[in-house]
């Protein structure tokens, strides 16, 4: 199960994520060098433990490797939620907690997921068509 990136691991990923392309330790220290000052080799170091650590792959381009992402960002989002609802003592409850934070948008994207998948035993109108999901 994937643990949270760190702050330079996440900002390094988030934009090989958003490039959605390979990429090179330059561009991203460029670009990170927008918003604060950092050296090459932080980046590079970072991008190598990205890629020790499963979430970059590289390939050679002349002297320089070329970096991109193993899997996606809502990927390794979906990882981070099961992983955090599979170490709670009380995963219904976990849930429950959970939906109850959730935004109007938030709960639309649930509905939007919840169409997608169908999963079996559950249907997005209510009796009484609330619109809320439940068991049958």
């Amino acid at each position: 199960m994937p643990r949270p990136l760190g702050e330079l691991e996440d900002a390094v990923m988030t934009r090989v994520w958003r490039w959605n392309r390979p990429v090179t330790v330059r561009e991203v220290l460029d670009d990170l060098r927008r918003e604060r000052p950092i050296a090459y080799t932080t980046v590079m170091t970072v991008m190598d433990n990205l890629r020790e650590k499963g979430w970059l792959r590289r390939e050679r381009e002349g002297r320089a490797y070329r970096y991109e992402a193993v899997s996606t960002r809502a990927a390794y989002s979906a990882a981070l939620m099961n992983n955090a609802w599979c170490t709670s003592d009380n995963p219904a409850a976990a849930l429950v907690a959970f939906f109850g934070m959730m935004s109007a948008e938030q709960r639309e994207a649930l509905r939007d997921a919840l169409r997608v998948v169908q999963p079996e035993g559950v249907h997005l109108d209510a009796p009484g068509g609330s619109g809320g999901a439940s068991e049958r």
